[in-house]
């Protein structure tokens, strides 16, 4: 054959593939969408479902049936989408139930007193972009150019970021000493 003829006969082939999908979609979207809508909480997901549905059946058009089994495939693909989308959730929950736990863990141990509670406190008073930058290069241990990149500003913006937000929390740390009810003094180094 004639290199043109085959390129013809895949272009065909492919616009036949369209048209056998798009029946296929025409047909029994909506069979799949209820089927999903009554099987998952969300409509949102069902409408997920129907998608990844679909994109396995399109991704596998020469193995959906071409008669009525064609609905049954369908239902057993959306079966096996739901079933993983219900696995890869518990996975979801029991790594975040063991993030937590561990995290209570963590904090268990760590002390929550005098030094330490007051710049925790002192901090918790800063801004959300000051305090970020601050906890990246004290507790992170990163360089203001690596929490630069974190941060997605220039490594100059990140240093001159960071020598306003340690004289932020040293301004807050004075204010709580000179109101009297400031304990043991802040360590700005611990701040670092």
């Amino acid at each position: 054959m004639v290199p043109g003829q085959i390129e013809k006969k895949g272009a065909l082939s492919g616009e036949l593939s369209q048209i056998r999908f798009g029946r296929l979609y025409r047909d029994q979207g909506r069979a799949i969408l209820a089927y999903a809508l009554r099987r998952v909480e969300d409509p949102e997901d069902a409408a997920d479902v129907v998608a990844e549905t679909f994109l396995v059946a399109w991704r596998r058009l020469d193995e959906v049936p071409n008669d009525a089994r064609a609905r049954l495939w369908l239902f057993g693909v959306a079966r096996r989408v739901i079933a993983n989308r219900h696995r890869a959730e518990r996975r979801r929950t029991r790594l975040g139930e063991r993030l937590a736990e561990s995290l209570r863990t963590e904090l268990a141990t760590q002390p929550a007193a005098g030094e330490a509670a007051e710049v925790l406190r002192a901090m918790g008073r800063l801004g959300d972009d000051d305090r970020e930058l601050l906890l990246l290069v004290s507790w992170e241990e990163l360089s203001p150019g690596e929490a630069a990149k974190v941060l997605g500003i220039s490594s100059l913006a990140a240093r001159s970021r960071l020598h306003r937000a340690r004289r932020r929390l040293r301004t807050l740390g004075e204010q709580r000493e000179s109101a009297g009810s400031r304990g043991p003094e802040l360590d700005m180094e611990e701040a670092r």
